[in-house]
C-alpha cells in the first residue's frame, strides 16, 4: 500500500505499533544479560572513563579556558558522547533496517516506513537514559541545575527528523547495496574525532569554526554543553537553522524510501 509522505513524516497511526515494535528491540537487547538495561548507563559510563584517563591524564588535554575538575571534564565529554551514540546508533543501524525484516517486508499490509522510526525510538530511549546521568552528575558536581536545562529537549529536537531521514535513505540504499553498512562504520568512526566530541569549536583556527558547523552534530553538542554546563540558553536563530535543515534531509529521505521499496521483495 502507497502512502503519502507526509504520513511518512507523521505516521500518528502506526504510533502504537511503532512503540511496540521500539520496546521489543530494546527488550530483545538486554533479554539474556544479567544487567539488563543498566547496561545502557554502564557502557557510556566506561567509554567515558576511558576517554577521562586518556585524554585527561595521559594526553593532558584541557579545556580551553577552563580550570576545572575531573569530573567537570568528564561531564563536557559525556555531553557530546550522549549526542554521539544517539546518532550513531541510528545511523549504524539503518543499512540493515529492511534486509533484518525480510518476513515483515513481504507483507503487503506492513509499513516498512516505520522501522527507522522504531530505531530512532530505541536510541531515543537510551539518549533519555545518558539525560538523566548526565542532569545527577551535574547537579553533584555544581550543587544546582540551571534553568536553562529545560531547553535541552529542545536542542535534541533536530536530531529526530536528521536520523529519521538518514535512516530512511540508508535503509533503502543499504537493501540493494550490502557495503553501506561497512562503509557507515568507518564514517562514523571519522565523525567521533571529527566532532566538537574531546574539543570545543572555539579551540579550532577562526578560519575553520564555520567549518565545523557543517557537521550536523556540531551545533546540538555545543549547545548542549552550553544549556546544561554553562547555565546559558541556545541560539534560538541557529537552532531554528538546524531543525529547518533535518526537516529537509526527513522530507528527502522519505521521497527516496517511497520510490525505492518497491522493489525490497525482490532483493530481501
Amino acid at each position: 500500500m502507497e502512502h503519502s509522505v507526509f504520513s511518512y513524516l507523521f505516521p500518528w497511526r502506526h504510533a502504537g505499533l511503532i512503540c511496540q515494535f521500539a520496546t521489543r528491540e530494546i527488550a530483545m537487547r538486554y533479554r539474556q544479560s544479567w544487567l539488563g538495561m543498566f547496561w545502557a548507563v554502564l557502557t557510556p559510563m566506561l567509554m567515558l572513563g576511558v576517554y577521562t584517563l586518556v585524554f585527561r591524564h595521559v594526553f593532558k588535554v584541557r579545556w580551553p579556558g577552563a580550570e576545572e575538575t575531573n569530573l567537570a571534564f568528564a561531564l563536557r565529554l559525556y555531553a557530546a558522547l550522549a549526542v554521539f551514540n544517539f546518532f550513531s546508533e541510528c545511523v549504524t543501524r539503518a543499512p540493515r533496517l529492511v534486509l533484518d525484516q525480510p518476513h515483515l517486508v513481504k507483507k503487503v499490509v506492513f509499513p516498512v516506513e516505520v522501522l527507522p522510526w522504531v530505531s530512532m525510538l530505541a536510541a531515543l530511549v537510551h539518549l533519555g537514559i545518558a539525560a538523566v546521568v548526565l542532569a545527577a552528575f551535574t547537579l553533584w558536581n555544581n550543587g544546582r541545575l540551571p534553568p536553562s536545562v529545560l531547553a535541552l529537549p529542545l536542542v535534541w529536537m533536530p536530531l529526530v527528523p536528521l536520523c529519521v531521514g538518514l535512516g530512511w535513505m540508508l535503509s533503502a540504499i543499504g537493501t540493494y547495496v550490502r557495503d553501506v553498512g561497512q562503509i557507515i562504520g568507518l564514517v562514523m568512526s571519522l565523525m567521533l574525532f571529527l566532532s566538537p566530541v574531546f574539543f570545543p569549536v572555539e579551540a579550532l583556527p577562526q578560519g575553520l569554526q564555520g567549518w565545523m558547523f557543517l557537521n550536523p552534530l556540531a551545533l546540538t553538542m555545543t549547545e548542549t554543553r552550553a544549556v546544561l554546563l554553562a547555565g546559558h540558553w541556545p541560539h534560538w536563530g541557529a537552532l531554528a537553522l538546524q531543525l529547518a535543515g533535518c526537516l529537509l534531509v526527513a522530507v528527502a529521505g522519505a521521497i527516496f524510501f517511497r520510490a525505492a521499496r518497491k522493489g525490497f521483495s525482490d532483493v530481501v
